[in-house]
């Protein structure tokens, strides 16, 4: 955390270049002093919640050219100078800014991201492809409650969303043992970060967004989405009409009477949450969710193959761990994109994924705790000790899931 926070008040530590950038991103970016206090706020979330593409005319238009404008140039410093080994020290805490016409775009850790999308076998090409000016982005209307905006890319593999300063603070101080944990446990429910970056128009604020992989992904088939908590106030959403294009995430309240049928699988589930949670308590974190999607299995997608548990092979690239097989839980993947978030039982696939892994229980949120506890006494709510959290959302899962 203090190496962060050296680096993001000392101009002295930034590489300064001014970014090479495509023709569409360049046009893009111009003509935004007049939209400084429209970057990350939306002023009118409608009636309806889910995905708008956000082409020409929307307010966010100008913005999401910028990001992927800077995107490009970003991915294109990594694929210049590939990475040749595990990140170091010094990657943890690099800062890239590049400045382009009305707006600069900072690059937090770049190089250790750089070889974390190598690790899960992710091409750099593919990854600067989606994000860059290619294709319009999506934007993701939230059920959440909090502030930030979201976005997809085009082809809604990859999920972009706003952090406070002191989220993306507490995410790169965290970065070192994250990665860590990944190479432990190479099919860890965590969702898999794939950057952090700054951006900022003119001389107006800086603003910060995280980009990972979308546990949703892919979505053609998806039937229903929930986000888990483990808990009951505020976790309720009104469920769209029947037949209804909207895209709706629901919570714990709408999933009442409701069950995952795993079957072999559930045990390596079980498991998998103790060892992330586990990790996640550690960082003294909480109120991460566990998203899950539902899909139902087409009759040529069933068959023990997609059942089978495996302790001695690994399914993913990247640094093997000196620990014993057996203490990383592994299994057999699908054969299918974002495998590492898709788990198969006997009729569904489910996609499934810890995310928003970056509040602290510190005193802001100690006091948020005291607070709900004399609103809401005899209920359940997300804020509480990380070791409680933790606990509470795996018994959800086992007394959820067969």
């Amino acid at each position: 955390m203090g190496c962060f926070h050296v680096l993001i008040a000392s101009c002295a530590s930034c590489h300064q270049v001014l970014a090479p950038s495509p023709e569409a991103g360049r046009r893009a970016a111009t003509s935004t002093s007049g939209r400084r206090g429209l970057l990350w706020r939306l002023r009118d979330k409608q009636a309806r919640l889910g995905l708008f593409e956000i082409g020409p005319g929307h307010e966010l238009h100008q913005l999401t050219c910028m990001m992927q404008t800077g995107l490009w140039a970003a991915t294109q410093v990594s694929m210049d100078h590939p990475r040749t080994g595990p990140p170091t020290e010094e990657d943890f805490c690099e800062v890239l800014t590049q400045v382009h016409e009305g707006f600069e775009l900072g690059t937090l850790a770049g190089p250790a991201f750089a070889w974390l999308r190598h690790s899960l076998g992710l091409a750099e090409e593919d990854y600067q492809a989606a994000l860059g000016p290619g294709g319009p982005y999506l934007q993701f209307l939230s059920t959440s409650k909090s502030k930030a905006s979201f976005f997809l890319s085009h082809d809604q593999r990859f999920f972009l969303k706003t952090q406070r300063r002191r989220e993306v603070r507490a995410l790169l101080a965290h970065l070192p043992r994250y990665v860590q944990h990944l190479q432990r446990h190479p099919h860890s429910l965590l969702a898999r970060l794939l950057g952090v970056h700054s951006l900022r128009v003119a001389r107006g604020k800086k603003e910060f967004f995280i980009i990972m992989l979308s546990v949703f992904y892919p979505a053609g088939r998806i039937s229903e989405r929930y986000d888990i908590k483990g808990c009951e106030v505020s976790r309720w959403v009104e469920p769209a009409p029947e037949d209804s294009p909207v895209v709706l995430v629901l919570k714990d309240l709408n999933f009442q009477g409701k069950t995952i049928d795993l079957g072999p699988q559930r045990s390596w589930l079980l498991h998998q949450m103790e060892l992330d949670t586990a990790f996640l308590r550690e960082l003294n974190v909480l109120d991460y969710s566990l998203l899950m999607a539902f899909q139902r299995l087409h009759e040529d997608e069933r068959g023990p193959g997609s059942s089978l548990i495996f302790r001695t092979v690994r399914s993913v690239q990247g640094v093997q761990s000196p620990e014993e097989p057996g203490s990383q839980n592994r299994r057999l993947l699908p054969d299918t994109p974002n495998a590492l978030h898709i788990l198969d039982g006997p009729e569904q696939r489910y996609f499934l994924g810890l995310v928003d892994l970056a509040t602290v229980y510190g005193l802001r949120k100690r006091l948020e705790h005291l607070w709900k506890t004399l609103r809401y006494p005899g209920r359940t709510f997300s804020t509480v000790s990380p070791a409680r959290y933790a606990r509470r959302l795996c018994q959800w899962v086992e007394a959820h899931t067969e």
